[in-house]
């Protein structure tokens, strides 16, 4: 084992006086030691619910539960640390080596970011959880959904702790095959299941640039460890420098293939196959979020070396931002509403992050995780009571669920950026794009923040109000369902005063301040004061756009469908086709398995097969050549011709060895003869 907290805490003293920021921190103590439980225990809840899980009331998912409940004590312990005076550790176990300098460990560091990642994961991931003892109940293979479930969240936790790339990858690669299990949970609909081949292979493709970046980086930097990555990109080392736009890039495109950004966008709307808590937790606090953490981790490179991606990477954020969130204008479907919304919401960090504002996209990824999570679940228990996914079958539903309503109504006021949570994460990324100088894309972000609160009021006024549209009677959720929404409403509206410039909560400090102990300074902008300009612009803005959206949905009509009949000429048909991108991906799927899959199947068979059956021809002719002509009539031949000779000879000398000693003496008396007269006659 090997812990390094020594040496990243001297390097951060180095780093923090070379540009005069203090880095304190202490290692944690026995809780930063331990932490590695977190990463841990949900792989053993995964394993005992696969062995008792049958057997349990709830089919395994207490086990699960109290899997992320230990958890959670251990990460609020350690995030009440950090607030009280920072925490920076790391444990790693050495697996192994590559050549004579890479070292390839497994282990767990324990830092702002890490923490807020392990509180994230495992609040939300055990309201979730809670909530999905309920929504699960009687559904088929219960047990399979808990055991899939904990790998889900254990897989996340591996990859927010991880100390290097390497295990980062892994646990990467584990969130992807545990989404794959729970997108196609529903198996017996081949919809599902391609919804869950949509979704892994569109990863996989992005995965590429993943593993070839972490590639290109470890190897410049000749370790893979994240704090010798930081230093090197702080003290522009030479031999990174070289890689880092291309290393960069490249772990770029597996963050934009995770956290679903345009182009990759495509997978995470139909990844709402899945069970209703998958799309909350895959939303709020795992899956899409790593993308942006990853960003967020190398933050560094990006923000000392590898400066040019950036311009990439707020182009594909803002593009994403405002392109991807129209698409919930015309959603029918009410979980997929919400997922274009994440998406749109993932531009925003990304963006910020890009434009180097780390604080300000963590920010909004930690109050993101809080609403997103109450609105997903919400959209849960409307789907519970009503028994459809479609909007058009909803409507009126306040007077039914009044606790799902006001709930919903937090969510989606800190979504929209009117006055809760979302508005001062918001707001702050707003001021980061200020900061900058990036007036085209902060008012592209102003526009974007209109979109989210049409969208959001053309929701909730399809959903809860006018009359009921659908079959039967709805009713309220029980309260398994219902109290996780009512936990989660508090952080959604009251989050954002964690990080409200120049205000630090005694006992909490703030965000800022948290996010701040890591091995280098982040150099990213802190607002000191609120902007009330650009914020009372953001605040208007969408106030103005919900405004809009109540005006024309709120009307009620005989159907959803006259109800939702507002249309803006040439945008609307194009946001339903999706701007034919995913016609565009099907165009590519279809080439390849159709036409270049012929190809490849002609070029195997007549020219691949070809050459190896006409080198195998050659071989066999030599072969048979080599065998008949040189072994057979050569070789033997000559062996053969040799065996008869002696064998011919050897029947000759054996007439002499008859065994009878008056023919051995005759012939004796004869040779002595024979001898003597060829003395005498000859000689």
């Amino acid at each position: 084992m090997v812990a390094s907290l020594s040496a990243l805490y001297n390097l951060a003293i180095l780093a923090a006086e070379d540009v005069s920021e203090e880095v304190l921190a202490g290692d944690g103590g026995w809780w930063a030691d331990t932490a590695g439980i977190m990463l841990i225990l949900p792989f053993v809840a995964f394993a005992l619910i696969l062995i008792f899980g049958k057997k349990l009331k709830h089919k395994g998912g207490e086990i699960a539960v109290a899997a992320l409940a230990i958890n959670l004590v251990w990460a609020t312990v350690l995030l009440l640390m950090n607030a009280n005076g920072g925490v920076l550790d790391q444990t790693t176990f050495e697996i192994g080596r590559i050549g004579s300098g890479l070292v390839f460990e497994l282990g767990w560091v324990v830092d702002g970011l890490s923490i807020l990642m392990f509180f994230l994961v495992n609040f939300v991931g055990l309201l979730v959880f809670v909530y999905a003892l309920g929504y699960m109940k009687g559904d088929v293979r219960v047990d399979w959904f808990f055991a899939a479930f904990s790998l889900f969240a254990g897989a996340m936790l591996i990859l927010v702790g991880a100390p290097n790339l390497v295990q980062l990858i892994i646990g990467w690669e584990g969130v992807g095959l545990a989404s794959y299990f729970l997108i196609g949970f529903y198996w017996e609909d081949i919809t599902n299941v391609k919804a869950g081949n949509k979704a892994f292979l569109t990863n996989k493709v992005a995965d590429v640039g993943l593993i070839l970046g972490a590639i290109l980086v470890g190897v410049a930097v000749g370790s893979w460890d994240f704090g010798a990555i930081d230093f090197a990109a702080f003290e522009g080392a030479p031999e990174l420098a070289a890689v880092a736009s291309v290393g960069g890039l490249l772990l770029f495109l597996g963050a934009i293939g995770k956290s679903a950004q345009f182009p990759f966008h495509i997978w995470l709307p139909d990844a709402m196959a899945g069970p209703t808590p998958v799309s909350a937790l895959m939303h709020a606090a795992t899956m899409v979020t790593a993308g942006v953490y990853l960003m967020a981790r190398m933050f560094p490179l990006f923000q000392y070396l590898a400066q040019n991606v950036r311009i990439v990477m707020i182009v594909i954020g803002t593009i994403t931002l405002f392109g991807i969130g129209l698409l919930a204008i015309v959603a029918d479907d009410i979980k997929k509403v919400l997922a274009y919304s994440t998406v749109s919401q993932l531009g925003y960090m990304m963006t910020a992050i890009a434009a180097g504002g780390y604080t300000a996209g963590m920010f909004h990824l930690l109050t993101h995780a809080t609403f997103k999570a109450l609105l997903f679940l919400g959209a849960g228990s409307v789907i519970h009571s009503v028994h459809s996914n479609n909007m058009s079958d909803m409507g009126g539903l306040r007077k039914f669920m009044p606790t799902t309503y006001w709930t919903w109504i937090v969510g989606a006021l800190a979504l929209s950026g009117i006055g809760l949570s979302g508005f001062w994460s918001k707001d702050e990324i707003l001021a980061v794009m200020g900061e900058k100088g990036l007036s085209i894309v902060l008012w592209i972000s102003i526009a974007g923040a209109f979109v989210t609160a049409f969208y959001m009021a053309r929701a909730t006024s399809l959903i809860f109000f006018g009359t009921y549209k659908g079959e039967g009677t709805p009713h309220e959720s029980p309260r398994i369902l219902t109290v996780p929404l009512v936990i989660l409403a508090v952080p959604a509206a009251l989050a954002g005063f964690l990080n409200i410039p120049g205000l630090s909560i005694p006992g909490l400090g703030n965000v800022t301040e948290w996010l701040a102990v890591r091995l280098v300074p982040m150099g990213d902008p802190h607002a000191v004061a609120i902007n009330f300009g650009l914020a009372g612009i953001g605040l208007g803005v969408a106030i103005l756009g919900a405004v809009v959206g109540w005006l024309i949905y709120h009307p009620d009509a005989e159907t959803q469908l006259e109800r939702d009949s507002f249309e803006i000429p040439v945008l609307y048909p194009l946001l339903r086709r999706k701007y034919y991108i995913d016609d565009l991906a099907l165009g590519i799927v279809a080439f390849v398995k159709g036409p270049l899959a012929r190809f490849v199947d002609w070029t195997n068979t007549y020219v691949l097969d070809g050459i190896v059956n006409g080198v195998g021809g050659l071989v066999k002719g030599l072969g048979v050549f080599v065998y008949d002509t040189l072994d057979q009539r050569g070789v033997d031949g000559v062996f053969n011709g040799l065996s008869a000779a002696t064998d011919g000879a050897g029947s000759v000398v054996r007439r002499w060895q008859s065994g009878r000693i008056q023919q051995y003496a005759a012939s004796f008396v004869a040779g002595v003869l024979i001898l003597v007269a060829l003395f005498v006659f000859v000689i």
